[in-house]
């Protein structure tokens, strides 16, 4: 590993603190892709909390590969 911290690779799994919690306020089933409309949607949403998931959502968005 040359000096790098266990487990570095899955280092989003840590800051991901409630899995599907956007698709529970979306009514997106978990497993389904949630549709680009709706996200765009939720971005402007007036709940902070669902806005800053959107806002998550769509940041992660770039990390596939």
């Amino acid at each position: 590993m040359d000096g790098e911290a266990p487990g570095k690779d899955h280092w989003i799994h840590g800051v991901i603190k409630h899995p599907g919690a956007l698709h529970k306020e979306l009514g997106v089933p978990q497993g389904k892709k949630i549709p680009a409309k709706k996200l765009a949607a939720a971005e402007h949403s007036k709940n902070p909390k669902e806005r800053k998931r959107a806002e998550f959502a769509k940041e992660l968005e770039g990390f596939r590969k």
